[in-house]
């Protein structure tokens, strides 16, 4: 293969030999608080290294990679919260990728970016659920990249950071992490350069969004980044908030292990969460965030297999964590978190 099989994150040795590691947590799960519950499968074909997007109260899941067969995919899956099951939709016009990005509007799903196993891609893609077709739109402004971080805010969408080509002079280029921001105006179908991340450049950073601020956090870029910042989209201005790991002083972070990347990120609650990813190895330990306070709770370590490069979504209040990837193989399953609920184990 032209890069390498895990390509979204240039994985490390540990991944690529197919060993899979559980990181440490806590073994006592009843002093947390939060309920996962299996929901079943996605679509025909496991994959890691997805996207998904949501509109109203379903769920848009797919491109990315299945592992076990060396394939990128893009066909489409939606979930709907009423009907309780997924079923196919349209494919992505675009050819297969993996590392791809996608933020949604109240009404329109939007896809870009990612690898094709050769290129770093720009394209851009608009679905519209009403009639079931995808539209393609002007391209990503930015350099074609993959593993870049995406989200929805004041009525535009917004793409930055990831893996690209960096130009080092007239006519050489170079891959490595990126730190630059785009942001997308549905209306104009057009793209904006807006302030570069605060924090250093990376990859397969996370990202969610409360009350209509934006939270990056944490990543790759030759080792785990522990920082977070929020983004104000009305005054194009980043602030950084506290690290999370054990970074302070004071005891708040001591037991702080979130820093991580190709993880997910769900809302709930006026909360946002972390969950799976890699941090040495795979994770399965949660993390719930107050932005009131800008302090983190762990939560229940996640059920399923252990995984990086899954995807993540809400539908009435509930976090959906699905898909990945677990040493050479894919996953297809479908959790549910209920942040509010006590623990049960396995039900």
């Amino acid at each position: 293969m032209a890069m390498i099989k895990h390509s979204l994150i240039i994985l490390s040795a540990m991944i690529l030999c197919g060993i899979s590691f559980v990181s440490c947590s806590n073994d006592d799960d009843d002093d947390y608080l939060g309920n996962w519950v299996e929901m079943g499968d996605v679509g025909k074909v496991p994959r890691t290294e997805a996207v998904c997007f949501t509109i109203e109260n379903t769920a848009y899941v797919g491109t990315g990679y299945y592992l076990d067969e060396e394939i990128r995919l893009k066909d489409f899956w939606s979930y709907s919260a009423e009907s309780g099951y997924w079923k196919q939709i349209a494919s992505l016009p675009g050819v297969a990728r993996n590392g791809a990005v996608a933020f949604s509007s109240s009404t329109k799903g939007y896809v870009g970016t990612g690898y094709d196993g050769e290129n770093k891609l720009k394209d851009f893609y608009e679905y519209d659920p009403s009639n079931n077709t995808w539209t393609q739109k002007n391209d990503f402004a930015g350099e074609g990249r993959y593993g870049a971080t995406a989200f929805y805010v004041n009525g535009k969408g917004f793409i930055g950071t990831g893996y690209g080509d960096v130009e080092v002079d007239s006519d050489e280029t170079i891959p490595n992490n990126l730190s630059d921001f785009w942001s997308y105006d549905i209306a104009t179908d057009s793209w904006e350069q807006v302030s570069s991340f605060n924090g250093s450049k990376r990859r397969n950073a996370m990202s969610f969004v409360l009350n209509d601020v934006a939270y990056v956090l944490s990543g790759y870029d030759n080792e785990y980044l522990d920082d977070m910042y929020k983004y104000d989209a009305v005054n194009d201005q980043w602030t950084e908030l506290a690290h999370i790991s054990d970074y302070e002083d004071d005891s708040y972070d001591d037991d702080y292990t979130i820093a991580r990347y190709s993880a997910v990120t769900f809302v709930a609650g006026g909360k946002g969460y972390v969950t799976t990813g890699i941090q040495g190895g795979n994770s399965i330990e949660t993390w719930e965030y107050e932005p009131s306070t800008d302090r983190w709770e762990q939560k229940t370590d996640f059920e399923g297999t252990s995984r990086y490069g899954a995807v993540a979504f809400t539908i009435n209040d509930i976090g959906y964590v699905a898909t990945g990837g677990n040493g050479n193989y894919s996953l297809d399953d479908v959790w549910q978190f209920n942040p509010f609920e006590e623990y049960e184990s396995k039900d």
